[in-house]
């Protein structure tokens, strides 16, 4: 594995499909430096390409998952007297950034992400692209871009609305208010809610081992058809799985499921 200034990887065990990415900066809340706006797309694409992973647990190590963008991150702004061209290269810049968390989305695997302690700003950003979400009871969170007097732009705006409904995600982003672990559980921005971050761990682990041992071919579709259906209407988005299955449904992987199904087994599917 490589070695990252802002991450660590962990596979959840011997002989496991399971990885686990930690947001590693624990002694900064593991504030989003620029150096994780490098290496966290690398890192994703390295466990996406790897055929020894199937799920991929994303978590925070330390006390928080995420505090938000770091400070100096924000103040690396360019001080070009050219409003034109200063401009131009912020967007360029900004459009980076992004394509860092949209990095999640466009990973195959999918990402079951655990969060504790803060999950604020950046984090936002992050959890949203995410394809499962969990966390503790004593997890806080909130959309704290207007609190710096920026309009938030790495993806909370867009994808928080489809996940909690667009009266909430207006709330939460013109207030910054700090919400709960629950009230997370109650608009839809998390699925389940544990009492302890030894419970989050252990359910989050046993989910990601189901998961993995399921058809890489059904599980890298459905989360490519799922993504793609929310920017289709339903005919549209009928069209696109039928086109997907016509590909990839008469698969080996087919053909195991079905046979340990009649032979009372777990099935086994090859790498993807």
């Amino acid at each position: 594995m490589a070695e990252y200034k802002t991450l660590k990887i962990n596979q959840i065990k011997p002989n496991s499909s399971v990885f686990y990415l930690y947001l590693n900066r624990p002694s900064h809340r593991n504030a989003l430096s620029r150096d994780f706006f490098d290496e966290f797309p690398r890192a994703l694409k390295s466990l996406d390409q790897n055929p020894n992973v199937n799920a991929i647990i994303l978590a925070g190590a330390g006390d928080h998952f995420c505090a938000g963008i770091d400070i100096n991150t924000l103040s690396s702004i360019t001080k070009s007297a050219d409003r034109g061209r200063s401009g131009e290269w912020f967007r360029r810049e900004i459009k980076y950034l992004q394509s860092a968390i949209t990095a999640l989305e466009e990973c195959r695997k999918p990402v079951i992400v655990g969060i504790h302690g803060a999950c604020i700003g950046g984090g936002i950003d992050i959890i949203s692209a995410c394809d499962i979400r969990y966390c503790t009871e004593d997890a806080f969170f909130s959309v704290k871009e207007v609190d710096l007097a920026i309009t938030a732009d790495l993806g909370t705006l867009q994808r928080l609305p489809g996940i909690v409904g667009y009266g909430n995600a207006m709330e939460l982003a013109l207030t910054a208010r700090r919400f709960s672990g629950l009230e997370a559980k109650e608009m839809g921005l998390v699925s389940r809610v544990f009492g302890s971050k030894d419970d989050l761990d252990g359910f989050v682990a046993q989910i990601a081992e189901d998961i993995a041992a399921k058809s890489p071919l059904a599980i890298t579709g459905t989360k490519a058809v799922l993504l793609k259906s929310k920017d289709l209407n339903l005919e549209q988005g009928l069209d696109y799985v039928a086109t997907w299955n016509s590909a990839m449904l008469l698969s080996d992987d087919l053909k195991e499921a079905t046979s340990a199904f009649f032979q009372k087994r777990k099935p086994v599917f090859s790498k993807l």
